[in-house]
């Protein structure tokens, strides 16, 4: 049987069968080339030998340490190389002990890091990509997204990733429950990467954030720096560090979702500046129950009103009032703020933002705070005003001032659309599932997601558990009625 090759392209050929039958259709096949088997054979063993370097190359450290301790042991006998493993354990015990955190920045960490590259990621990666539809197969050859790094806490693993050419963040978030599933992970959230073409993927083993947190001990005054005081713990372990200088904070949540839990923390982490003079906590209490714990200490350091008939809103009023005096004051003298006696650092708390946006029976008091709280929200925290608000209720007819709040928290939330509108567009879609947080106090009270200002991706946190006696003990020492950071006397 004859054959003919007929030229499509440049260096595209196609072998077409030579047909007799005038009326018979063409057959197209693929031409067949012979290949000595010398030459397959010099091909495959390359193969292995790249696969072997590359192996060895990512391996190195274990490689040449497992090479050393063979050499020592062929040279010198076993009891070498076993001693030196057993003196080698002792001596990383002994450094886990001493210096925990660097133990597990330099060499735990790493290893865990390596550990679960290996044995799950890499493992794994080509089977559940494939599953999940993020491969891309052109003339037979398969197109694989490729790892570039992993990064393994205590909780969770971030994994860079480089996308395929043309690929999109996106094709990865409709994902994200196939690779969840597929790696054995709770959950995942997909973060931009380092660099256009790269993303991360981080994937949650465990919940670290499944138990409430104790009340945070007071720190020490110079501890505390009103650019990021701790009040809690985020999904990573690190500490959460809420930002008051030079930002205002809304936290959105519904009923028991934890409010109280977020305000009373800020309030014990600026403590020792309030008592030391240089912040100053005025407090507007509209449901009476939450900031009234605290009402002596506002009143000697700071301000506090529950009034309805119009006392909340001169509160607000002369806080506007104040920011534009100083204001004034600094106009051409100074660029930046820092907190002094003469002009500390005022921190505005308003336990319910909807009472006095949309639920105040009286339309004057209602415009008069949505006036005030305009002025602060858009001129204050560049002279040392923070708004702390609080809300139930996260929709724009209730507080139409929200795009003034740089830094949102949301806690616990009743509806999936309503993520979006406390944090932004896209927050849910990011991994903000703050209307799955559980309505059981002790697993989801104070647990939220925070999206600041500069960045885009929401962070899971929970905010620590500040009980009543814990309130009393801090008025107590505000009053002067303890000898120091300890127990009330």
């Amino acid at each position: 049987m004859a054959w003919e090759f007929r030229k499509l392209g440049p260096g595209e050929n196609v072998a077409v069968e030579a047909q007799r039958d005038p009326f018979a259709a063409p057959k197209w096949a693929p031409p067949v080339w012979h290949m000595p088997e010398g030459l397959v054979l010099a091909v495959n063993a390359v193969r292995v030998l790249v696969r072997v370097l590359v192996w060895l190359v990512r391996n190195i450290v274990p490689v040449s340490v497992a090479a050393v301790l063979s050499l020592l042991g062929y040279a010198f006998g076993w009891p070498v190389p076993v001693l030196l493993v057993v003196l080698a354990v002792l001596v990383l015990a002994a450094w886990a002990v001493a210096d925990r955190p660097t133990f597990v920045r330099y060499f735990a960490g790493p290893v865990r890091s390596r550990w679960r590259l290996a044995w799950v990621y890499r493992r794994h990666w080509q089977p559940v990509l494939v599953t999940a539809g993020l491969t891309k197969v052109h003339r037979g050859r398969e197109y694989l997204p490729s790892i570039v790094r992993v990064r393994s806490g205590p909780t969770s693993d971030r994994v860079l990733v480089r996308m395929l050419k043309g690929q999109a963040p996106e094709a990865w978030e409709r994902v994200a429950a196939n690779l969840a599933h597929g790696f054995g992970a709770r959950l995942v959230r997909i973060r931009e990467g380092d660099r256009p073409g790269r993303i991360w993927l981080e994937f949650v083993r465990h919940d670290a954030l499944a138990h409430p947190i104790p009340a945070l001990p007071i720190p020490e005054a110079d501890q505390v720096d009103l650019s990021g005081v701790v009040i809690g713990r985020q999904e990573d372990g690190s500490p959460w560090r809420l930002r008051l200088l030079g930002t205002h904070v809304l936290i959105a949540g519904a009923t028991g979702a934890g409010k109280g839990s977020v305000i009373w923390s800020t309030i014990r982490a600026v403590l020792p500046l309030m008592l030391g003079g240089l912040v100053q906590v005025w407090a507007i209490d509209p449901k009476r129950m939450e900031l009234s714990f605290g009402r002596a200490l506002f009143e000697r350091y700071g301000r506090y009103s529950s009034d309805p008939n119009g006392g909340m809103v001169r509160l607000l009023e002369s806080a506007a009032q104040d920011m534009n005096a100083r204001a004034d004051r600094f106009a051409g003298h100074t660029r930046s703020f820092t907190p002094s006696h003469q002009d500390p650092f005022r921190l505005v708390i308003v336990d319910e933002l909807a009472f006095l946006t949309a639920y105040c029976p009286e339309r004057d008091l209602r415009r008069r705070a949505e006036s005030a709280l305009a002025v602060l929200t858009s001129q204050g925290r560049s002279v040392g005003y923070c708004v702390l608000g609080a809300q139930q209720d996260a929709r724009k007819e209730v507080n139409n001032l929200r795009n003034l709040f740089p830094d949102r928290i949301a806690l616990r939330l009743d509806e999936s659309e309503q993520v979006d509108m406390v944090l932004g567009d896209g927050a849910r879609d990011r991994g903000a599932l703050a209307d799955q947080i559980s309505s059981v106090p002790e697993i989801g009270a104070g647990v939220g997601y925070v999206r600041l200002e500069a960045v885009p991706d929401p962070v899971r946190v929970r905010a620590a558990y500040v009980s009543d006696t814990d309130i009393r003990h801090m008025v107590a020492l505000g009053l002067g009625e303890t000898g120091g950071f300890g127990e009330v006397a």
